[in-house]
């Protein structure tokens, strides 16, 4: 069994590479051989409450709950602080995309921050593209700089 402090190293380094797998996965997966799920989330039909695009949520399940198994039967080996990293940003997509992005729950709605802001507005710039080309903003958390001053511009103002 891992030192603790190593558990909590291992699952803060896999939340932020999560980061960087959601990105690629986002824009070379989504957005080319598996636009086919993505599609509806661009497209959105209001009167759905699951859409195409929701499958993703198993698929990336899947490898979070099997690295959490096999940490559990190997002693909470390192695989276990793998598959909480990977579960812990699962929790914090559905919190932001699905909940403050997508307002699919009536909670997390109105914020005065410039980082939520500029989430909110780099999203937005990413669904302005119907299609699957000319995509961009394909990250979750990472917000490009351009959109941080736009949102503290308007703060300020405010």
């Amino acid at each position: 069994m891992l030192p603790v402090y190593q558990h909590i190293l291992i699952t803060l380094a896999t939340f932020l590479f999560m980061e960087g797998v959601a990105w690629f996965t986002h824009k070379y997966i989504m957005h080319g051989l598996l636009w086919v799920l993505h599609r509806d989330h661009h497209q959105v039909d209001h009167t759905k409450i699951l859409q195409k695009n929701d499958w993703f949520f198993m698929i990336f399940a899947v490898p979070g709950a099997s690295f959490l198994m096999l940490g559990i039967n190997g002693n909470f080996s390192a695989f276990f602080p793998v598959g909480l990293g990977i579960t812990l940003y699962g929790l914090t997509y559905f919190l932001v995309h699905e909940v403050f992005i997508h307002r699919r729950l009536p909670f997390l709605r109105n914020t005065n921050s410039a980082y939520f802001r500029a989430l909110r507005k780099a999203h937005k710039v990413h669904h302005k593209h119907l299609h699957k080309e000319d995509g961009e903003c394909f990250g979750m958390l990472w917000v490009p700089l351009r959109y941080f001053k736009e949102a503290r511009s308007v703060l300020q103002k405010s």
